[in-house]
């Protein structure tokens, strides 16, 4: 998982909690510490710092604050991954980051944009959202309305290649994106390791945990986090 210098030692630990309850185990990266992708079987990149707009070639916004290593530390995971078939998961950040190393653009200021959609800036699930019909975040969390909390003031705009909108909020602000196809790649614009008391939260992680298994042992990771889906919703 990758960390912001300023949060990472809060946000890490919970993060590698969900990650343990759900079969797995986490180690922590950031810029300055060394990142391998031949050690681990999938990867989250975590919340934090505004994206740098540069980097998609939006407008550059002064006031925010910004880390350009960790954005290019990023984007190589992301980039690596994906040609290794690893699976992936975005949280906050990383829904963008994901969103923009695949050639996508955001919107840096979604709340002017989106004027429905309820702003809230707490860890506390306050903010409701709908999962698009036929995503594959239906199939992991389910397809009623979903309270998640918010943290962000940015959002994706334009989506990034292979890409579909997952969830929205009910002013229509992307809230959730994903891979069309393998390898597994599931970016939530909240953060679910805050909620790790709600089920649905936990099978995010779930659903990582088990496309790394997939991966490692060499298995298709859609159809095997479909399969688990489909068997932890029987009676």
């Amino acid at each position: 998982m990758t960390t912001s210098a300023r949060s990472g030692w809060r946000i890490f630990p919970l993060v590698a909690l969900n990650i343990l309850v759900t079969g797995g185990r986490a180690v922590r990266w950031g810029a300055g510490r060394p990142a391998d992708l031949k050690d681990v079987d999938g990867v989250i990149i975590g919340g934090g710092d505004d994206i740098s707009a540069d980097v998609y070639a939006g407008e550059v916004v002064t006031s925010a604050r910004i880390d350009p290593e960790r954005d290019a530390l990023e984007r190589a995971l992301i980039a690596g991954a994906a040609a290794r078939g690893m699976p992936l998961l975005g949280i906050c950040r990383g829904a963008q980051m994901l969103n923009v190393a695949t050639g996508g653009t955001l919107d840096r200021d979604a709340y002017r944009t989106y004027t429905r959609s309820k702003r809230v800036y707490t860890i506390l699930p306050r903010k409701t959202v709908r999962i698009c019909e036929g995503s594959r975040l239906e199939r992991i969390a389910g397809a009623a309305p979903m309270r998640v909390n918010a943290l962000h003031s940015q959002a994706v705009d334009r989506l990034g290649e292979g890409l579909r909108v997952a969830a929205r909020d009910l002013g229509g602000m992307v809230q959730g994106v994903e891979r069309v196809a393998d390898p597994f790649a599931l970016g939530v614009q909240w953060h679910p390791e805050h909620l790790w008391y709600a089920r649905r939260q936990r099978a995010i992680f779930r659903a990582l945990v088990t496309a790394a298994r997939a991966y490692a042992a060499g298995r298709g990771q859609v159809a095997e986090v479909e399969r688990e889906m489909r068997a932890a919703r029987r009676p």
